[in-house]
């Protein structure tokens, strides 16, 4: 990136809005799993757009479908039409969704999946009650806002919702993180049952609740919790919402949905990011006795718009095609014990988890489970420096994260693995 540009993205653009880096990268060009800047240099993407680039970067089969819409001269319609591409769509999600009898809404992102969950949900109810889950994220929107468990993701304290909030699946800090995966989920199914006497009027509406918390770290409970909670939700009547914006399609691996990990069937869905593969494209699936939980006329004017949903037809058969789930199994085992091997044994380093092609790194000081933001800015500039790219995330900032794309073969893998474990021990000062 120019200096020049750099300063008119100052002038014109809020200061809130973050850009990556000391020195701040503009991206111009892209192929498979890398990126090239405006210098010319090119980088192995291990963040995809933060999860969204799923498939990679100038795939053919994608291409190729949103050229044949273009064609037509019909970029938008508005759904007061049919839209061919949008119903084939919604067809292969549902199928898709594990959900019976299930009706799909789109929309542009992944927070205005969460809002329309949360609206159905709420008028489904007839409740404004919300259960929610600290150190989450689930948008930048005023309901979504409302039941994110993040201070930092947080930017306003109002909120037209009644939340109450539940423990995350933090293995390094908290009240729950000393105790077994067993002794984890009986503790956090028995703080659920407290949290509904004590802090509700007891006609909640719903929880919502990421299998792996995205921008919280990769933080993720112990299977089987979501089984726990549902068992005392089904007494009341509580729906549940998973959030699966950064863990649907494949990416854990081990489930086509991180839900699955834990033989449950929400109500709700909310999906964004990697089913656009850069293409705005985002919605929830539900119930249909839920889903039609509207009294008046909604729609979203772009949601599901012709373009969008090209590329996403497109983006799903390929995964399906190509077997993307397996292949983030395979090469994110490669990235997880490489570097569990090579550097989970440093006392700067308090844990690597996540799963598949979703994996965190997180950083403390030495001796103890303090974060140390610092040193995780460190590896993240290393690794830069190195030729890949990686996000950050954490409620301290301490948590390197990485998202590659599911096409990443075994061969990048092992070229990130040996960047990143060279950029974690040169910046905590290991010996090579």
């Amino acid at each position: 990136m120019t200096d020049d540009l750099l300063a008119r993205h100052r002038a014109v653009l809020p200061s809130w809005m973050p850009l990556y880096y000391a020195e701040p990268l503009e991206l111009v060009s892209g192929s498979g799993r890398r990126v090239t800047d405006a210098q010319g240099r090119s980088y192995l993407d291990f963040f995809g757009g933060v999860l969204t680039n799923m498939i990679g970067y100038d795939i053919p089969e994608i291409r190729e479908a949103v050229e044949r819409q273009l064609a037509t001269g019909i970029v938008h319609t508005s759904t007061l039409y049919l839209i061919r591409q949008q119903v084939e769509l919604a067809e292969k999600i549902a199928q898709r969704s594990g959900i019976p009898d299930a009706r799909v809404f789109f929309t542009n992102s992944g927070t205005e999946a969460n809002e329309a969950a949360l609206l159905v949900a709420t008028n489904h109810r007839r409740s404004h009650q919300i259960l929610a889950v600290r150190n989450s994220y689930h948008g930048r929107s005023y309901a979504a806002m409302g039941v994110t468990g993040n201070r930092n993701w947080s930017a306003s304290g109002l909120n037209p919702l009644q939340v109450a909030w539940l423990h995350s699946g933090d293995r390094v800090r908290g009240l729950l993180a000393r105790l077994s995966a067993d002794e984890q989920v009986d503790a956090a199914v028995e703080d659920l049952r407290e949290v509904l006497a004590t802090q509700t009027a007891g006609d909640v509406a719903a929880l919502i609740a990421e299998p792996i918390q995205g921008v919280g770290g990769f933080v993720h409970p112990p299977d089987g919790l979501f089984a726990g909670w549902k068992k005392v939700l089904d007494e009341h009547g509580i729906l549940f919402i998973a959030d699966e914006v950064q863990t649907g399609w494949g990416r854990t691996g081990e489930h086509f949905w991180g839900y699955q990990a834990h033989g449950v069937t929400p109500d709700l869905l909310t999906f964004a990011k990697g089913i656009g593969n850069g293409f705005a494209l985002a919605g929830v699936v539900g119930r249909t006795e839920v889903l039609e939980s509207v009294p008046a006329i909604s729609f979203s004017t772009f949601g599901g718009n012709p373009i969008s949903t090209a590329a996403g037809n497109a983006v799903l058969d390929y995964l399906i095609a190509h077997d993307l789930q397996a292949n983030a199994a395979r090469v994110g085992a490669i990235l997880a014990d490489g570097l569990r091997s090579a550097v989970g044994g440093l006392d700067c380093v308090a844990e690597v988890r996540g799963k598949g092609l979703m994996l965190g790194v997180e950083f403390v000081r030495p001796g103890g489970s303090e974060p140390d933001p610092a040193l995780t800015n460190r590896v993240f500039e290393a690794a830069r420096d190195g030729g890949l790219l990686t996000g950050k995330g954490g409620l301290h900032g301490n948590v390197l994260r990485m998202g590659p794309p599911l096409t990443l073969t075994e061969e990048e893998a092992r070229e990130g693995l040996a960047i990143l474990v060279d950029a974690i021990r040169s910046a905590a000062g290991v010996a090579a």
